[in-house]
């Protein structure tokens, strides 16, 4: 429960900053750090048992038959991203507090943040696969809001479609190789699949599901070639880039690595793949860092290079690269959103991010200044700090292995030179912002230090900075080796947290990147005019260009299929339906199977013969449309004794309500259309129609046959043996609605719920107008309303109400349910609005009908939540007998309390589709907009 809590704490208090921004800046922030600060006290409730090796399971079942359930796991390293998400976030909610302006809604910005923290811990703290997918995508998601959250700038709009279109596509990519996983594995829970390495490595589809999950991993990490949104995301607020791109977002991508490094890595693929990508990515971001005039510009690359950097690590062959991978992410956690914390508080104090005009500032703030500069050597992996101790362990680690043959010794040269790179963006944040001369022309001058708790985030991540760096053992040892070891889901390999391990070679290495970096940032001039004479790839262009291709060539491809004409849609529709089903049929040697057909007698030869003409007239006067409409009906009406006919009562009075609930549509919407329709098709179309037309009912006519005459497996008889026993109720159609298949009716009256709301916006949004004369031109008359009508409707509705409760109650056992008791409630009411006028309607009924669909969807699905109380997948039923004296024994099923949401969202959902062409009974001014 401790796990659940951990994650459901920052989802249950997102409104909280929302309802006490009003109360002021204080109150707003403190109410935010509750639940981060509940979750982090929990979550260290459970540290000793974490460093004790256990892992921590909850499981709970919600879809089992999908292999979903809501399966939260505590190990060594969820427990490190875990705090680090918590501790961190806590830090950027005061940080924030001070941060954003006046001018900015506080509440919301600190309700995203939560969305956001709670979507990262249910990716680290997920089980099973598919929950972690839901989470990965609410990253996306809520990290959009966060990126886009100053909306007035087109920047900041820009980066973040960038943001979601690159890890959403991601996101896309990894769910696949999620599926295949489960697919080769046979379970999406991590304890299995973790088990499973070499089960999966050994299968056919490991290539492709490899690939699929790095796909996911690089967008979301940002590496190369997908490393283009980053620096475009840094429109967003400083406390954003500090909490999302330092320790949470982009980390979730190195954190699937080594979440998922026992099942997938150990294989050559594996190694080229993530370490190729990883060293390009590491040598990029720093190359590149190096020319940004930009203070989060540079930050941005140079964490794109030390993700890189995590990702080779992985990518190594070599168990302690691992440990080195989980050290580095930790490291930089703590310097980076250092780093962008201190940026946003030069920002902030001057105005301005530009290194150009950003000149001098250590005398105006040295507190700001020194702490800056100590997380800046940090990231340079200067000796002392943190950075330098798993920096160091990486040039070892890239002594080590042997990825790329003869060719490995690149390996260390190349990061060598990507740690010269570091050396010197970093020294360039150091100089050119707090001395190299005066400020020129800032915004803000003189600029001062910022207010004290302002500081503070700043001040604790300096602080680790340099105690990890002087005492890495005592501060993080014990951390580090149970993350390690549960990436590698084994024993630890051998090694040191020593600050000194002797002279050797990786020692060598940091000096070189040293020294070579502190004179690349010396002999930096030629350097510059060389970058400036280049002409700039700007990744922004690029991709709104390439998103606007892809619209065009939708558009163009749209046009081949969408051209307005209805009468091309369905001739596309029969062809496609012809071609598919036609080869099939022509497989078969025979067309009627074994099975025999059964006797036809005169009722049903009549009933057919009937719904042919019927057809038929439907057809020949379709230009005719009440004289149409009423044909309609007729082979409505034929289809429910059909229906009943072949003992199937429930279907024929679903039919039954749904032709009248069509027939009273069609009947209001024909006031607007003209009395006959246009001949629009030549004779050409009329013989392609034609011969459509024959040619479908033909196929429909032999593929009935060839269908029916074969024997086939059927389930029906499971549930006409588990109706009463599983589901409590002798009507087999219900029971299988509301229990056995009971995801699938929520799903459904969703729809129809979405579905009503955009037909209620249509039909809302038109430019209706009443015609001012009928079809033989004489003015409508000015009465309000026919007396008979209103007296009948009126009559009709206490009695059509009864029956709709009569059948909604028998629903479980007889013929009937919420979904017909829905559809007569519907059309009562329905018939009020025509007769009587909106207005009159409204005041008498006291229900607002417009919520109701969103009623009923509600308690469908908190029907299916009860019970998870007590322990039951999603939608599981249950039945009892009570006895009450008068009434005597009854059955009592909670299918009941989910067919009472069906029956309100199907009565919502009507009432918005017809209600709103109800009101033209309120119309008596001629061309009166409706």
């Amino acid at each position: 429960m401790n796990l659940a809590l951990i994650v459901c704490l920052p989802i249950i208090a997102m409104l909280l900053p929302v309802l006490t921004d009003r109360f002021g800046r204080n109150a707003c922030s403190l109410a935010t750090a509750l639940a981060p600060l509940l979750a982090l006290l929990l979550l260290l409730r459970e540290a000793p048992r974490v460093f004790a090796g256990e892992v921590l399971v909850s499981h709970w079942d919600w879809l089992p038959g999908l292999g979903l359930n809501l399966s939260l796991r505590l190990d060594g390293l969820g427990f490190l991203f875990a705090l680090l998400i918590l501790a961190i976030g806590l830090l950027v909610i005061l940080y924030g507090r001070y941060y954003l302006s006046n001018n900015d809604p506080m509440g919301r910005f600190f309700s995203y943040l939560l969305l956001f923290m709670a979507a990262m811990l249910g990716v680290v703290l997920s089980e099973n696969l598919l929950l972690m997918m839901f989470f990965w995508e609410l990253t996306s998601l809520s990290s959009f809001l966060l990126i886009g959250y100053w909306s007035h700038s087109s920047e900041a709009r820009k980066g973040a479609r960038m943001a979601l279109a690159v890890t959403g596509g991601g996101g896309l990519a990894l769910l696949a190789g999620v599926l295949l996983i489960g697919h080769v594995v046979g379970s999406y829970e991590l304890s299995v699949v973790l088990q499973s390495g070499d089960l999966i490595r050994a299968h056919a589809l490991y290539p492709v599901l490899l690939v699929l999950v790095l796909l996911g991993v690089f967008t979301k990490s940002a590496q190369f070639p997908f490393h283009f949104w980053l620096p475009h995301a840094m429109a967003a607020p400083t406390p954003v880039s500090a909490y999302l791109h330092s320790a949470t977002m982009v980390k979730a991508g190195v954190f699937l690595l080594a979440r998922l490094y026992p099942a997938l890595a150990q294989s050559d693929l594996w190694f080229w793949l993530v370490s190729s990508v990883g060293l390009t990515t590491l040598l990029l971001g720093a190359c590149v860092a190096l020319f940004k005039h930009d203070l989060k510009g540079l930050l941005a690359y140079s964490t794109i290079s030390h993700l890189g950097l995590i990702t080779l690590l992985f990518g190594l062959d070599t168990r302690l690269a691992v440990v080195a991978g989980v050290f580095h992410i930790i490291n930089h956690a703590t310097f980076k959103a250092a780093l962008f914390m201190s940026a946003g508080i030069i920002d902030h104090e001057t105005g301005t991010r530009d290194m150009r005009r950003l000149n001098g500032l250590w005398p105006y703030m040295p507190i700001t200044a020194t702490l800056a500069m100590v997380a800046a050597a940090s990231m340079a992996g200067v000796p002392l700090m943190n950075g330098f101790l798993s920096k160091e362990m990486f040039f070892a680690e890239t002594l080590q292995q042997q990825v790329y043959g003869s060719a490995s010794w690149l390996v260390p040269l190349l990061a060598t030179i990507a740690g010269m790179f570091s050396v010197a963006y970093s020294l360039r944040f150091i100089n050119e912002v707090f001395f190299n001369g005066k400020p020129v022309n800032v915004p803000h001058f003189p600029p001062h230090e910022p207010p004290r708790f302002m500081r503070v985030p700043v001040e604790v991540l300096v602080v680790l900075c340099l105690l990890v760096g002087l005492l890495p053992g005592v501060v993080v040892g014990g951390l580090l080796a149970v993350a390690a070891g549960a990436a590698l889901g084994g024993d630890l390999p051998e090694y040191s947290l020593a600050i000194w391990h002797g002279f050797n070679v990786p020692l060598l290495m940091s000096a070189l990147a040293l020294v070579l970096g502190v004179l690349l940032y010396w002999r930096r001039e030629p350097l510059f005019r060389w970058a400036a004479a280049r002409p700039e790839i700007d990744a922004k262009l690029i991709f709104e260009a390439a998103v606007q291709r892809v619209g065009r060539a939708a558009g163009r491809f749209t046009l081949l299929l969408e051209n307005a004409s209805l009468q091309r849609y369905m001739a596309w529709v029969l062809v496609s339906a012809l071609v598919v089903s036609g080869s099939w049929l022509l497989q078969l040697p025979v067309v009627q199977g074994e099975v025999a057909l059964s006797p036809i007698d005169p009722f049903t030869l009549l009933a057919a013969m009937m719904l042919a003409v019927a057809s038929m007239a439907t057809v020949i006067w379709h230009h005719q449309r009440l004289t149409a409409l009423m044909m309609l009906s007729v082979v409505g009406l034929l289809v429910a004794m059909t229906f009943a006919r072949f003992s199937a009562p429930d279907l024929a009075l679903t039919q039954l309500s749904v032709e009248v609930v069509t027939v009273v549509l069609m009947m209001l919407t024909l006031l607007f259309l003209p009395r006959q329709t246009p001949r629009e098709s030549n004779g050409l179309r009329r013989a392609r129609d034609l011969l459509l037309a024959l040619g479908s009912g033909a196929l429909v006519a032999v593929l009935t046959l060839a269908v029916m005459t074969r024997p086939y497996e059927t389930i029906a008889g499971f549930f006409l043996e588990n109706s009463v026993s599983g589901g409590g109720g002798t009507n087999v159609v219900n029971v299988i609605l509301v229990d056995f298949r009971g995801l699938d009716t929520l799903g459904e009256i969703s729809v129809l719920a979405i579905a009503g709301v955009a037909i209620y916006a249509l039909i809302d949004g038109l430019q209706l107008r009443r015609p001012q004369f009928d079809v033989l031109g004489q003015r409508w008359a000015r009465g309000s309303h026919l007396l008979m009508l209103i007296n009948l409707s009126r009559m009709i509705l206490p009695l059509a109400l009864l029956v709709s409760v009569f059948i909604f109650l028998r629903g479980h056992n007889l013929p009937g349910g919420g979904f017909i008791a829905g559809l007569i409630t519907a059309v009562a009411l329905i018939l009020q609005y025509v007769a009587s006028g909106e207005k009159w309607t409204t005041q008498r009924l006291g229900v607002n009908y417009h919520h109701l669909a969103g009623i009923g969807v509600i308690i469908a699905g908190v029907t299916g939540l009860a019970s998870w109380l007590f322990g039951y997948p999603f939608l599981t039923s249950t039945f009892d007998h009570f006895h009450l004296p008068l009434v005597g024994e009854f059955e009592l099923a909670s299918a009941l309390s989910f067919d009472l949401g069906v029956y309100l969202t199907v009565v919502g959902a009507t009432l918005l589709i017809l209600a709103n062409l109800g009101k033209l009974s309120n119309v008596h001014v001629q061309g009166e907009r409706i």
